[in-house]
């Protein structure tokens, strides 16, 4: 690996450390750059998802006001997603190659359109009146397949994740965000773990580019913390829709 090709990877993983704890699609930046440097994509995929463990690590460093008395719920969540991220790279290593360039624009565009219209999916779901322990199992396998796309493609997959916590939890959006970046972060963990056993990483592309998730995942909570809920909100939609766009041209030409 070429000096300036370190350079542009650390360059890249800061910045989609940044945008993974901002705007929840670190991949943005970082699945494009592994591309570029002639990476095939599912290989791009898992040493993407092997990199992005630092981000998890560097954000919740840098969220430590948002986590305040949240450790309990991030334990019980997180043991939901990393059950579903170890579910989800399994399901990436034993299917074609080709299945997961077709379907990941696909999967990108449906996440970032959802998001723009949560408060609407958030006014419909269940009650308060509801049963409890019904309304846990549906957010509890919601969680779990969500878990499951993160394991699956790290790209995006913490659009879902936040819409799905934003149901589960009542605080606000930058609190939510930090327990989503906290347990995402055990998700592609599990995950990482099954691609570093029967993947195919590029470990000499995983140094600069997990170095550059680690300080981007620190830098990104304080810049949430400044952001207002509703443009946040916004801007999350409309980068996941461009690198929706960006690769579906790649795959569908």
């Amino acid at each position: 690996m070429k000096f300036s090709e370190a350079l542009l990877l650390l360059a890249a993983g800061t910045l989609g450390g940044i945008f993974s704890t901002v705007v929840s699609i670190a991949s943005l930046v970082t699945y494009p750059a592994l591309l570029a440097l002639g990476v095939p994509p599912l290989s791009a995929n898992m040493t993407n998802t092997v990199s992005l463990v630092l981000t998890g690590a560097g954000s919740v460093l840098g969220s430590k006001p948002e986590l305040a008395g949240q450790g309990r719920r991030v334990i019980r969540l997180g043991i939901v997603t990393a059950l579903g991220g170890a579910a989800g790279a399994a399901v990436l290593l034993l299917t074609p190659a080709s299945t997961f360039t077709v379907v990941v624009p696909v999967l990108i565009g449906g996440a970032s359109l959802v998001l723009l219209v949560q408060p609407r999916i958030k006014g419909l779901a269940m009650s308060p009146s509801a049963d409890g322990d019904r309304v846990r199992a549906v957010h509890g396998v919601a969680l779990f397949a969500v878990a499951m796309y993160v394991g699956y493609f790290g790209a995006a997959a913490g659009v879902m994740l936040l819409v799905v916590l934003s149901m589960m939890i009542d605080e606000s959006l930058v609190t939510v965000n930090a327990v989503k970046n906290a347990v995402s972060g055990m998700a592609n963990a599990m995950a990482a773990a099954c691609f570093a056993l029967f993947g195919d990483v590029r470990w000499a592309l995983v140094v600069p580019l997990a170095a550059g998730f680690l300080a981007g995942g620190w830098i990104g909570p304080k810049i949430v913390r400044k952001v207002p809920a509703g443009p946040f909100r916004v801007v999350v939609s409309l980068c996941g829709v461009g690198l929706a766009v960006r690769l579906g041209i790649s795959a569908y030409r």
